[in-house]
């Protein structure tokens, strides 16, 4: 009795510490911001704006209190007649963009509030009395990849986007996505840059890449578990590993 009473604990305690080692994901696996205090106040005092980038597509309206003096400046498509469809301006590869009367004008490396103070200073020479400026990039958009509810592209409708509104619009991140290694690959300009950041930390606030930009690529890496189980196969064969094993523990045990 004594005996089969040790046999019958032992296989208990096996069986519990196989499926304790084959468990997939911990709490400090899967929880967010972990070193953060109870009451502990963090001010933003980050004033993060994008700025334009070779290729952006910029929407551009102008008006002043003469509507027949704004008019050279909001062209419409062809055709489009007074209500027509307003022409965008893409930033080419020196940084320009072609905007009618005033020629060419550059536009990379400012942010919109930088370009519209731009713009005001050249119709205000001698064109137009206290213009207002509109500008808007049409093209900021964000593309959110891997171990994510939905991947996509995303896009923004504001001036700004920092990357846990990113990653909610994408579904939050699945239970196997790993949460202290996500990838974002920005381009400035045709150089591209790679930065991690681990969203288990507080710290994230503080990354510089917290804030998004137009075109950024979010790649969240799936855990260990996610990629030994992605074949079919490959998760049999890791079944029958564990019960191979298993069995031949019991039956060394069952002949105490």
């Amino acid at each position: 009795m004594t005996n089969q009473f040790l046999r019958s604990k032992l296989i208990m305690s096996i069986i519990i510490l196989a499926f304790i080692f084959t468990s997939c994901a911990t709490k400090k696996d899967v929880v967010y911001f972990q070193n953060a205090k109870d009451f502990e106040t963090i001010v933003d005092t980050d004033t993060f704006t994008p700025k334009f980038k070779i290729n952006d597509i910029v929407s551009i309206n102008i008006s002043a209190y003469d509507v027949t003096a704004v008019k050279p400046f909001n062209l419409v498509a062809a055709g489009g007649g007074e209500l027509g469809t307003a022409i965008d301006y893409l930033i080419d590869i020196e940084g320009n963009i072609d905007f009618p009367v005033l020629g060419k004008i550059k536009l990379l490396g400012l942010t919109v509030e930088e370009a519209k103070q731009l713009l005001k200073e050249k119709l205000s020479n001698g064109y137009l009395k206290d213009p207002v400026v509109n500008i808007r990039i049409l093209n900021f958009r964000i593309s959110i990849l891997g171990a994510v509810g939905s991947p996509g592209v995303y896009t923004v409708s504001g001036e700004r986007i920092n990357i846990l509104e990113a990653i909610a619009n994408a579904g939050d991140l699945a239970l196997k996505g790993r949460r202290d290694n996500i990838l974002v690959i920005r381009d400035f300009n045709g150089t591209k840059t790679y930065t991690r950041i681990d969203i288990t930390n507080k710290e994230i606030f503080n990354s510089p890449v917290y804030y998004l930009t137009q075109n950024d690529v979010v790649y969240v890496e799936p855990n260990a578990s996610a990629i030994s189980g992605a074949g079919g196969d490959a998760r049999i064969g890791q079944f029958l590993g564990y019960g191979s094993f298993l069995i031949s523990i019991i039956l060394l045990i069952t002949r105490i």
